[in-house]
């Protein structure tokens, strides 16, 4: 077995110098670690659901990756999802934007999406965008459609409402 060790260490040693280029790589490409001059600042939002946010959720504008979350928690006084994430510097958001929870199709993930509004004004650094839309669950919208029959399904399958059948 003495003949072997050597072998052995330069194994050993070529798996962890595999293992840690792949988590550098990971890290870059989901944004874990900031790229080279890449900075960021922070921006927060309050939903009524965001099923399906977690931390490192990928924030995108126009369909494009322009953060992460960063911080995601229950608020005790308003029960709302209280939600911290970065954006890219360089990207001014219009403070009359809309942060909606959104998901990538049937089986898809989850991201933060921002529509930019037209205001001349811009979110500073730490603001808060207040217009946000939170997350639908797919049964709830199945429901809907199934239990509600002809009630027209209108846009409203976020707000939480009741169903208006006996």
């Amino acid at each position: 077995m003495a003949e072997n060790s050597p072998t052995e260490i330069l194994t050993g040693a070529a798996v962890l110098a595999l293992a840690a280029g792949f988590f550098v790589y990971a890290s870059n490409a989901t944004g874990m670690i900031g790229g080279a001059g890449q900075q960021h600042y922070e921006l927060s939002a309050s939903f009524r659901s965001a099923e399906g946010v977690n931390l490192g959720t990928d924030v995108r504008l126009a369909g494009v990756k322009v953060g992460t979350v960063t911080g995601l928690e229950l608020n005790p006084q308003t029960f709302r999802a209280d939600t911290r994430f970065t954006v890219r510097n360089g990207i001014e958001i219009p403070d009359d934007s809309t942060a909606s929870v959104s998901s990538e199709g049937l089986l898809g993930g989850t991201f933060l999406e921002l529509v930019p509004g037209g205001s001349p004004f811009n979110l500073e650094p730490g603001a808060e965008v207040i217009d946000t839309q939170g997350a639908v669950g797919l049964i709830s919208l199945l429901m809907k459609f199934v239990g509600g029959g002809g009630d027209g399904g209108g846009s409203d399958a976020g707000t939480g409402g009741g169903d208006d059948t006996k």
